[in-house]
């Protein structure tokens, strides 16, 4: 069974629910807040935690900091990688029914490289800063609702890149701490 048939199937099964969560954006308000929250994704969330772990711990935060940013570097090697292999369409491209709220990044949706980030991010600031959490995974979970909502992902793009991005903190935590 090729890639793109397994895609076909597996788009279909979520039809329904990006169709549900796709409806959310055609309210003003909610298409404005998720906006908003993935354009954050986009980096700029991210870049201010980072530029923050030396100010929140000294020296080692310098540590921290580099831990991040390479960490986020394989990241997004690993997700463009991915994309150009798995080729997936985006579900307003492929399914009836669902409006793009926002301008795609770049063209295919497997995996999700916002909630990639977002999970890798918020696990690495979480387990350095405990104090973080109370921001970051919020926001991180935000994000991942977002590309869905927003009619650029599919669930399991959304779950995949999440995957990837906790085992890649995790990996990054065992080879740097």
């Amino acid at each position: 069974m090729s890639t793109a048939s397994v895609f076909l199937r597996v788009d279909q099964a979520e039809r329904r629910l990006c169709i549900w969560a796709n409806a959310a954006a055609r309210r003003h308000a909610v298409r404005a807040f998720f906006r908003g929250v993935s354009r954050l994704g986009d980096g700029g969330f991210w870049y201010t935690t980072i530029a923050l772990m030396p100010v929140l711990r000294g020296s080692e935060g310098v540590l921290i900091s580099l831990q991040m940013l390479s960490t986020g570097a394989v990241g997004l090697l690993l997700y463009k990688l991915m994309k150009k292999r798995f080729v997936r369409e985006r579900p307003y491209v492929g399914l009836v029914g669902i409006e793009c709220a926002m301008p795609p990044l770049d063209r295919y949706s497997f995996p999700s490289g916002h909630t990639l980030h977002a999970v890798l991010f918020a696990i690495l600031s979480v387990g350095h800063v405990t104090e973080l959490a109370i921001v970051v995974v919020p926001f991180a979970a935000l994000v991942a609702a977002s590309r869905v909502i927003l009619g650029l992902h599919y669930p399991t793009d959304v779950l995949v890149g999440a995957a990837i991005g906790a085992s890649l903190a995790l990996g990054s935590n065992a080879l740097f701490f």
